[in-house]
């Protein structure tokens, strides 16, 4: 867990934080893999991953969805408060779901909760949150493209700055680093340092020098093979470069 200024972050598993302060609750796109129903272990349990029993704490004032691999009606509904919005890329369907994982979900305003669909560039304020929405893809001529197709091309999902109680959090989303991330002010940095389909470690550490963050605590990793990284060596990385790391990888 990271704690600044009043303000605690935690991973929960795969893409899922929790991000806590005086003025609200927020996730970052919660579930799949069954990192919240207590079945992730049972799976690939041997990972260096946060995991635990059943999660289903519904305190969550503000839930934000980056794209449709990490759309989970049933993690929204185990995080969400009954009066949560929901804060949904504009791009997210039930139909691109189903298309691209054949997992039958419910179109986010099926929901019982306030629905926001947001766009690249959107500034959102709720309930003293305020809420940045970024660009987020591949790169065509990257490690995560074949032929010059992204497997996250530019339109498919985006990344959140959200500040809570003036600290300023960003989570990239599903995003290799682009021109765009280094124009943010980050004092809590969430990134992701899979081995493939985003940035990877190396270029998460350099995206945290260039930062200046306050605190860097990665997710969305060693969930499963593909995500594979050695967070260890992440550690080490960005603590030489002066800048407090955190992993928080045990249970909930």
């Amino acid at each position: 867990m990271v704690r600044l200024d009043g303000l605690s972050v935690r991973w929960l598993g795969y893409a899922t934080a929790r991000l806590a302060g005086d003025d609200a609750i927020v996730y970052t796109d919660p579930g799949r893999y069954g990192v919240l129903t207590g079945e992730w272990e049972r799976e690939y349990g041997d990972r260096e991953h946060p995991s635990g029993g059943p999660y289903d704490a519904q305190d969550g004032d503000i839930v934000v969805v980056t794209h449709d691999h990490h759309y989970d009606d049933d993690g929204i509904e185990r995080v969400a408060g009954e009066d949560a919005t929901i804060v949904v890329y504009e791009g997210v369907s039930a139909e691109g779901v189903r298309e691209n994982s054949g997992r039958d979900v419910r179109d986010p305003e099926s929901l019982p909760y306030d629905v926001r669909r947001v766009a690249y560039g959107d500034e959102l304020a709720i309930d003293g949150v305020e809420i940045e929405v970024t660009r987020a893809f591949n790169h065509p001529d990257g490690k995560n493209a074949t032929d010059g197709e992204p497997l996250h091309p530019e339109g498919l999902g985006c990344g959140f700055v959200v500040t809570i109680d003036g600290v300023p959090c960003f989570w990239p989303g599903d995003s290799d680093v682009i021109d765009d991330h280094y124009d943010f002010d980050v004092s809590v940095f969430l990134p992701s340092i899979a081995t493939n389909f985003t940035m990877d470690r190396h270029d998460a550490a350099d995206l945290a020098e260039a930062l200046d963050a306050e605190a860097v605590l990665p997710i969305h990793y060693n969930t499963f093979g593909d995500l594979e990284s050695d967070s260890a060596a992440f550690a080490a990385d960005v603590a030489k470069r002066g800048i407090p790391v955190v992993l928080d990888e045990g249970g909930f």
